[in-house]
């Protein structure tokens, strides 16, 4: 059943204001839906404001714990919503970007969309690998070592990328598909 895929995985999204609103909430819901459980980390405690396409406010979502406070060690996945604010007040918050770094570097999955890989650049953890994004950052993707294409959903080992909102049924989908197998037991053939 679609609800007990995720059941006991945790998933980590790290947003700071400015979060674009739908590209966490939607992800969020579909790792809900399939029996995980989320926490919003942030670089601030409180509450973070959230945006639609960028200029309007829209609402807050609740910060579960700081960043700093926060360990990979603690967490299933990572997702990095975007909104054009949000990862540039992450990239240059050095308890984020080393939140991200240790993650990657654990070779758990982290799932990003739009301007969420600002961050992974921001990170030096997308040097060789294959990633789309929002087109204004793709040129900061590939001066920071990354393969940019332009598609729906790019799956390259441990990291999932999709390009903007219109992106987010086929993203949501990729997301739960990466946690599900990354927390099978490896098998014995």
């Amino acid at each position: 059943m679609a609800h007990e895929l995720l059941r006991g995985q945790k998933v980590a999204i790290l947003a700071a204001d400015g979060v674009e609103r739908v590209e966490l909430e939607q992800p969020r819901g579909a790792l809900h839906g399939a029996g995980a459980k989320t926490e919003v980390l942030s670089i601030h405690t409180g509450e973070i404001q959230a945006r639609q396409a960028d200029l309007n406010p829209a609402g807050t979502f609740t910060v579960d714990r700081l960043v700093s406070d926060a360990s990979p060690d603690d967490y299933d996945a990572l997702l990095l919503p975007g909104g054009t604010m949000n990862p540039d007040q992450l990239r240059v918050d050095k308890d984020a970007i080393g939140f991200i770094k240790d993650f990657v570097n654990a070779g758990k999955p982290v799932a990003t969309i739009c301007h969420g890989p600002w961050t992974l650049a921001e990170a030096d953890v997308v040097r060789g690998r294959r990633v789309t994004s929002w087109p204004s950052i793709r040129t900061d993707l590939r001066n920071a070592g990354a393969e940019v294409v332009d598609e729906e959903v790019v799956i390259d080992g441990q990291f999932t990328s999709s390009r903007s909102p219109a992106d987010l049924p086929a993203f949501c989908a990729a997301i739960v598909e990466q946690v599900t197998q990354a927390g099978s037991p490896p098998s014995n053939v």
